[in-house]
């Protein structure tokens, strides 16, 4: 294949995007189990969409994640132990135990602490991408929402100063059919209700197969490339699933039949790169052997973390007001 990346930054994407597919899998069983407390919203089935854009970011670039950001999270550089004591609500979680599920995040990495408003991290990544212009540097922020975003006055407002203003911002539309259990056609007349609704304000876009992780990645280097240079903002589409409910408590009755078969069964993004790499010539030996390096990684976080130690009482009153 044309393009197609070193091995070294090949074997990264699959590495990141098992590490959250057995991130998100090992938190399932948990929630199931009653061993861990709070919520989940998952990711799992969209890991193309955040390894892809965010693998070629710089860690002094930021992102800007939504209540499901355990995917963008990890790729962005959030360890795994760390996001783990985080849903353990300990100490050492990457949001000192009192973020939870919805909200994790990690300055030092540059991912933003996630906004579970939907739409709410819109406006914020603006905001972001104003101060690297009015700064006068060429970092960019990428900004996350889903299709039911797109319906939101704040997308709207966001957008249109966006475009105006030409901000570094990277706005992707993780387009997985459903705003929470709303099929998107339900809500909208547009087939592509981020990128057909671009050009009123003077935005490109892009329609991307969300689960082809090197389509997700090139269009990513178009659209950073282009805000590196001081050309503005794009609109990336990228067209994905979400393999488990909206949360925890949804079992997904409202999907029609064929349609889980199709995206989950004969659209996997982690099992196709898989077989994208062994066609490129990379072994079944090698592959089975990161494999086993993640999943001893995550076993390990989880046993750190059930032992890790709670924040303290006077916990609770930091970063309540600000302190100069």
């Amino acid at each position: 294949m044309r393009g197609f990346p070193k091995k070294e930054k090949a074997l990264g994407m699959y590495r990141k995007m098992y590490e959250i597919r057995m991130y998100e899998e090992s938190i399932y069983y948990l929630f199931l189990e009653g061993i861990m407390p709070g919520t989940i919203h998952q990711s799992t089935g969209q890991e193309a969409c955040a390894v892809g854009m965010l693998y070629d970011l710089r860690s002094d670039d930021w992102m800007a994640s939504t209540h499901r950001p355990a995917g963008h999270d990890i790729a962005k550089g959030i360890s795994t132990r760390a996001m783990m004591c985080e849903m353990f609500g300990a100490k050492e979680g990457c949001c000192g135990g009192i973020g939870g599920a919805m909200h994790t995040g990690d300055i030092s990495v540059g991912a933003i602490p996630a906004n579970a408003i939907v739409g709410g991290n819109l406006p914020i990544a603006a905001g972001i991408g104003l101060a690297y212009k009015m700064q006068g540097r060429d970092n960019v922020c990428v900004c996350f929402f889903g299709d039911g975003a797109t319906n939101e006055g704040s997308y709207h407002e966001t957008m249109n100063v966006a475009g105006l203003w030409k901000l570094p911002v990277i706005y992707v539309c993780e387009n997985n059919r459903y705003s929470a259990n709303t099929s998107i056609h339900l809500t909208t007349f547009a087939e592509n209700p981020a990128a057909d609704r671009a050009a009123i304000y003077g935005i490109p876009s892009e329609v991307v197969d969300g689960n082809d992780v090197l389509a997700v990645n090139k269009a990513a280097e178009r659209a950073i490339a282009r805000a590196r240079a001081g050309k503005g903002p794009t609109i990336l589409e990228l067209k994905t699933y979400r393999h488990g409910g909206h949360s925890r408590n949804d079992a997904c009755g409202y999907r029609p039949d064929g349609e889980e078969d199709f995206w989950i069964n004969r659209n996997d993004p982690v099992k196709r790169f898989r077989k994208v790499l062994i066609e490129h010539g990379f072994s079944e030996e090698e592959l089975a052997a990161l494999e086993a390096e993640v999943e001893a990684e995550i076993e390990d976080a989880v046993e750190y973390a059930k032992n890790a130690a709670l924040p303290d009482n006077e916990d609770a009153l930091k970063n309540v007001f600000w302190e100069d």
